[in-house]
């Protein structure tokens, strides 16, 4: 029997969630993702950056959700305090991205014949990874990292409901990270 994700409390969507719950991890970022993006952009004053600090809170709150205590905060207050974290830290490594001096950005003779061949590994095991992502998690991870397009154009192109873009990028990429570390892609 299937529950209406809409009617559980916030509290009880949580515990959805941490029981991997898609739908309600959707209906979470319905409530409170404008709320979650408006604090990231106060804080951080830059909407690309907001946005990632709210993807990247939101799939926190879905990797922990099964710590969440509902005696010790609302479920609002724990998810954003995420939300809140994550953007004080993209704060600091914008600042520190400022301060430090630069480094070249290119060698001028281009890579070398072994950094040219680790490279293409490395987009063998990305591809390799993303095609074995479902099919929807796998089409709006790359309408948005190799198109280029928000999670908003994303939904629109589409046809689908922002949440459910967010609940696909955000599992998806959790599953992509794991394939990734499955194919050793850091020694790649």
């Amino acid at each position: 029997m299937r529950r209406d994700v809409a009617q559980l409390s916030d509290e009880a969507l949580l515990e959805a969630v941490a029981g991997n719950d898609e739908a309600a991890l959707g209906e979470l970022y319905d409530r409170f993702g404008r709320i979650a993006y408006g604090l990231a952009l106060r804080i951080l004053r830059d909407a690309s950056l907001a946005e990632d600090a709210v993807q990247e809170a939101f799939l926190q709150a879905w990797r922990g959700a099964g710590t969440y205590r509902p005696e010790r905060a609302k479920a609002s207050t724990w998810l954003l305090t995420f939300v809140h974290r994550r953007a004080v830290d993209l704060v600091r490594r914008e600042e520190r991205r400022r301060t430090e001096p630069s480094e070249s950005l290119a060698d001028p003779a281009g890579l070398g014949a072994d950094e040219e061949a680790a490279l293409g590994s490395r987009r063998q095991i990305v591809r390799a990874a993303l095609r074995a992502l479902p099919s929807e998690q796998r089409q709006a991870i790359e309408l948005a990292y190799y198109g280029g397009l928000t999670q908003s154009e994303v939904a629109a192109r589409l046809g689908q409901p922002l949440g459910t873009i967010k609940s696909r990028m955000f599992t998806g990429l959790d599953r992509l990270r794991g394939l990734l570390a499955e194919a050793d892609f850091d020694h790649a």
